[in-house]
């Protein structure tokens, strides 16, 4: 196997594998957490090893426990019990395969569906002087020793073995589906012509860090001069699951040069590209979830089923584009500022689906 993901608890006796950290939603389906926890029965003390999938919702700092304010909200979890082996009795795969033989003749394989109505991971953003875990959703693999599936009692941390995994769901296959479109007429005070403001994305769905082109086109009927247009990019993010929170934050906020003198036309593409890189300082902004400190990139859009619970999913991602007019004489067209000629579209930014890997041998 190219690579392989362990975790050896303190007190030696437990291992965990996984041969990846990476599990899709395939909306109909997602991908099974198939692993191996090696076991050294000698150091358990006479008690059974239990392994766990957890998705919960991180939203404060562990220090906030000392004073009794719970920073961690289970969403869903599920344990099987490995040792003295009990019911679990996984139809081994090739996963496994690969991992057993990296874990010896100690190793007990495990297989954790993931049910389809849970979220995807999503980080959010910490400040530049936030210490310990960010807030968001996140699935932990947990093997631990105890007497029983699920200790009331806090777990030593000698005794357990734990790996952050990530669920993501990819862009679906392009549909044809048309962009959105939007368009606005406005008539002012001190004038009897309209602007004409029509906007428009050539698809459904982008990639992220990819170029958007923005199809602008205007009809200016007024004695007014455009001197320039506006394009940003909202990230709604609307946090369900403990409180109706929901905020916006501008990922992108790009200003274009673009002169449509009075009784006149425009009709032109303009380009955008909404990434981390720019908003690296903004607290709370919505990242797909993160391992570590590796690089991830802005929240992909959350896709929601038909009949899903929306408090499940913990938080909600979408995001908006807005374009704007400028208008010379101070900004005003009859009285009415530049800005508020403006339409909205939805976007769409997802990452796109990886081409299918055989499962590795060797190492």
């Amino acid at each position: 196997m190219s690579k392989v993901y362990k975790k050896t608890s303190g007190n030696g006796a437990l291992t965990l594998y996984l041969g990846k950290r990476d599990y899709v939603d395939h909306v109909q389906n997602v991908d099974p957490i198939e692993g191996v926890v090696k076991i050294d029965p000698a150091d358990l003390g006479g008690k059974k090893v239990f392994v766990q999938l957890a998705c919960a919702f991180r939203y404060g700092r562990e220090d906030l426990d000392v004073i009794g304010l719970s920073f961690r909200k289970d969403i869903w979890f599920k344990h099987l019990q490995l040792y003295p082996a009990a019911d679990h009795k996984p139809t081994l795969t090739p996963m496994h395969d690969c991992l057993l033989k990296k874990a010896g003749e100690q190793g007990h394989a495990f297989t954790f569906d993931i049910p389809v109505n849970l979220p995807c991971s999503v980080t959010l953003q910490p400040g530049p002087d936030d210490a310990g875990k960010a807030c968001g959703v996140d699935f932990e693999v947990k093997t631990y020793i105890s007497d029983v599936a699920d200790p009331e009692e806090q777990l030593d941390k000698k005794d357990t073995a734990r790996l952050i995994v990530r669920k993501i769901q990819f862009a679906p296959d392009a549909t044809g589906a048309p962009g959105p479109k939007a368009d606005i007429c406005k008539s002012f005070m001190m004038s009897d012509k309209p602007v004409h403001l029509e906007a428009s994305l050539d698809k459904e769905i982008y990639y992220h860090g990819d170029p958007i082109n923005v199809n602008v086109k205007v009809k200016n009927e007024t004695t007014k001069t455009v001197t320039k247009i506006k394009v940003t990019v909202d990230q709604t993010t609307d946090v369900v699951l403990y409180s109706a929170d929901k905020y916006t934050k501008t990922v992108l906020c790009q200003e274009f040069g673009e002169t449509i003198d009075a009784n006149s036309t425009f009709d032109k593409s303009l380009t955008i590209i909404p990434l981390l890189a720019d908003n690296k300082e903004k607290r709370g902004l919505a990242l797909d979830g993160r391992l570590k400190d590796e690089d991830t990139n802005l929240a992909s859009n959350t896709i929601m089923r038909d009949g899903m619970d929306k408090e499940v999913l913990g938080i909600l991602v979408s995001y908006k584009i807005k374009v704007n007019l400028m208008v010379s004489s101070g900004g005003l067209l009859g009285g009415l500022t530049a800005s508020d000629v403006q339409v909205e579209l939805p976007l769409i930014l997802m990452n796109p689906k990886p081409q299918d890997v055989g499962l590795p041998v060797g190492e």
